[in-house]
C-alpha cells in the first residue's frame, strides 16, 4: 500500500531532480519526500475518520463506562488498544484528542500513546520468526505493562495540567459534557454533518502540524544513513549494561517508521546485537525521535513533553536490559 510513496519520491529525487540512490544526498532527499507525503496521507486519512467516528459514536458512553470501572482496567484497556493499533505519534494526535474530547482520564490515553508505538505489528511478526511465540508474547506483556505503568505516573503527577490549552478544554468540555445531551445531539446529526464535522477537524489538525512534519522530517532525513554499516554492531554488540541506554540515545536522532525500522532490526540480530539492545534502539528511533516529538508539541506543554520523553527513556532501557537478561 506504502509502495505509492516510495515509487513517487523515486521519481522526484532520482528522475526528476537527478539525484542519485548511491549518494547520502540522494537517499536522504528519498527519505524526506517518501516519509513527507507519507505522513501527510495517514494524517489526512486517519483524522477524518477518528472525527467521523467521533461524531457517529457516543465516546462519552465510553467514558461512562470507564467511570464505573477501576483506573487499573481502564490502563489496561488503553495499553491493548495501543498494542493493536499500528499508530506512531503523529497518526496518534487525532486519537489523543479524540480521547480528550470524550473526557477520558489523560493516564489511559498515555497508556494508549506509550504503548502503541512500543508494540509494533510487523516486529510481532519478525520477532515470531525469529525467536519464537514465547519470546514474542513476552515482547507483548512487558510492552503493554510499560505503557500501563506509563498512564499509572503521569496520573499520579497530575499531568494532564501540562497540557496544550486547546487539548486541556477539549479534555474539560469532555467531562463536564452530560451524557443525554450528547446522545440526542449525535442522533441528530446527518451523514452530511458528521461529513462536515470530519472535513472542519481534518483541516484544524492538518493546519496546525503540517509545518512540523515538514521540520520533523526534515531532521531526520538529514541525520538519516550517516551512521556507518557496521558501527553500532562492532560498539554496543557486548552486551555490557551501557550499551542498552548508550543505544536508546543514539536512535533518538535517527528517525525511522515503525515500517522502516524493521530490516534495520533484523540486520542488527543477524549480525549479533542482542535482542534487548536491538528493540531498545530501534524503539528509540520510532518512538522517542525529534520528528514524533516536535508533532506532540502541539498538544503537550514542554514539561509533560519532557516528562514524557523521560518515561519513555527509562522504558525502552528497561526493556533493552530485561530481554538481555532473558536471551542470554
Amino acid at each position: 500500500m506504502f509502495q505509492i510513496f516510495s515509487d513517487f519520491a523515486s521519481w522526484l529525487v532520482f528522475d526528476l531532480l537527478g539525484l542519485s540512490a548511491a549518494t547520502k544526498a540522494g537517499d536522504a532527499m528519498h527519505f524526506f519526500v517518501e516519509d513527507v507525503t507519507k505522513i501527510f496521507a495517514l494524517l489526512v486519512v486517519m483524522i477524518y475518520l477518528i472525527a467521523v467516528i467521533r461524531a457517529s459514536l457516543d465516546v462519552e458512553r465510553v467514558r461512562d463506562y470507564l467511570a464505573g470501572k477501576s483506573r487499573w482496567f481502564g490502563y489496561m484497556l488503553g495499553s491493548l488498544f495501543g498494542a493493536i493499533t499500528p499508530f506512531c505519534s503523529c497518526s496518534s494526535i487525532p486519537v489523543f484528542l479524540g480521547f480528550s474530547s470524550a473526557g477520558i482520564p489523560l493516564g489511559i490515553t498515555m497508556a494508549f500513546l506509550i504503548t502503541s508505538p512500543l508494540i509494533n505489528e510487523v516486529a510481532v511478526l519478525l520477532l515470531m520468526g525469529l525467536l519464537g511465540w514465547k519470546f514474542t508474547l513476552m515482547y507483548i506483556l512487558v510492552g503493554m505493562v510499560v505503557g500501563m505503568l506509563g498512564g499509572v505516573f503521569l496520573d499520579a503527577i497530575k499531568a494532564e495540567r501540562w497540557l496544550q490549552s486547546f487539548a486541556a478544554d477539549a479534555l474539560k468540555q469532555g467531562r463536564d459534557k452530560p451524557f443525554e445531551s450528547n446522545e440526542l445531539q449525535r442522533k441528530a446529526l446527518t451523514l452530511s454533518d458528521r461529513h462536515q464535522f470530519a472535513r472542519q477537524e481534518t483541516a484544524d489538525i492538518f493546519g496546525r502540524v503540517w509545518k512540523w512534519v515538514i521540520i520533523g522530517v526534515g531532521l531526520g532525513a538529514a541525520l538519516h544513513g550517516f551512521v556507518p554499516d557496521g558501527w553500532i554492531e562492532s560498539h554496543l554488540g557486548d552486551g555490557q549494561w551501557w550499551s542498552v541506554p548508550a543505544a536508546v540515545m543514539l536512535g533518538i536522532p535517527l528517525y525511522s517508521n515503525a515500517t522502516g525500522v524493521i530490516p534495520v532490526m533484523e540486520s542488527l540480530i543477524v549480525n549479533g546485537l542482542p535482542i534487548g539492545t536491538t528493540l531498545a534502539f530501534c524503539m528509540s528511533t520510532v518512538a522517542a525521535s525529534f520528528p514524533e516529538f516536535i508533532l506532540l508539541k502541539q498538544v503537550m506543554q514542554w514539561k509533560l513533553l519532557a516528562t514524557l520523553f523521560a518515561v519513555l527513556l527509562v522504558a525502552f532501557t528497561f526493556v533493552g536490559w530485561t530481554f538481555n537478561i532473558v536471551s542470554f
